[in-house]
Parts: C-alpha cells; sequence; structure tokens
C-alpha cells in the first residue's frame, strides 16, 4: 500500500476546510480586511516548504518520508527548526483557516499537526537516529522540533 506523504496530507486538509467552511461553517470570526492575513501566512507557510526542498534538492537528499535519509541537514533553516518543510505547512493551513475566516476550519490544522508530529516525524527521526546516530542526536539537542 502506498504511504500518504505529506504534501498529498496538505492538500487533503485544504479541500476538507473548505468543505467545513461550506457546509459547517461557525460564525465568521474573520472578515475581511482582516481574514487578508491570511494571505501572508499563506504565503509565509509555502514558502518555508519551498525553501526546505530547496535546500534538499541543493545537498542531493532524498525528501520523501518514507524512503532512506541519504544527508543529514543541518544548515539554512534546518538551524532553526528540524522541520521547516512542516511547520511551513502548518503555517500555511493557518492562514488557508484565517482566509476562510471559520473557526470550525481550525480543526484541521490542530488535526494536520498531529498527524505530522506522531507519524511523520517520528517516523523520521527513527530513521535519522539510525542512520547518523551520535550526529542526528546532538543536532536534536541544539534544534528544536518545530520552532
Amino acid at each position: 500500500m502506498k504511504k500518504l506523504l505529506p504534501p498529498a496530507l496538505f492538500l487533503i486538509s485544504i479541500l476538507i476546510m473548505m468543505l467545513l467552511w461550506r457546509l459547517a461553517p461557525t460564525s465568521r470570526n474573520f472578515t475581511f480586511p482582516v481574514s487578508l492575513a491570511g494571505l501572508a501566512l499563506l504565503i509565509l507557510g509555502l514558502g518555508l516548504t519551498i525553501l526546505g526542498s530547496r535546500k534538499f534538492r541543493q545537498v542531493g537528499t532524498n525528501i520523501n518520508t518514507f524512503n532512506e535519509p541519504d544527508v543529514l541537514v543541518k544548515d539554512g533553516l534546518f538551524r532553526y527548526s528540524r522541520n521547516p518543510m512542516y511547520l511551513g505547512f502548518v503555517i500555511a493551513l493557518l492562514g488557508v483557516s484565517a482566509l476562510l475566516g471559520s473557526l470550525s476550519t481550525l480543526a484541521v490544522v490542530i488535526v494536520f499537526f498531529v498527524i505530522t508530529d506522531r507519524w511523520y516525524i517520528a517516523f523520521e527521526e527513527r530513521a535519522m537516529a539510525k542512520k547518523f546516530g551520535e550526529e542526528y542526536e546532538k543536532y536534536k539537542s541544539q534544534t528544536r522540533r518545530w520552532i
């Protein structure tokens, strides 16, 4: 069975948010022009994700969550967060939620965060520890998981 990759979960999350907004909206907590702040969050989040993936391509390492890691990336955005691409996805989803202006969509952001933290990141951390050992443990002790 093919495993669900993070970008696919991100897109599915956006679709669910749009359905919630349409079918089960709570009060419109953010209205125009305040909701436009969501656009800044969306752009920031996507920017983090793109910069992180570019760094992976630059150093020639695998980006697929479920494949074995090739290189331990510790510079660029990875100096500040061990998971800037996942952080970018969460920030982008917060942006979509703000753009939609409905609190019900925040539930999707929370679920995405929990799945990412407990499934994807946990899986990757085990693989990184196995592959890079003490070097990865030192990096973990110096760099936060999220921010």
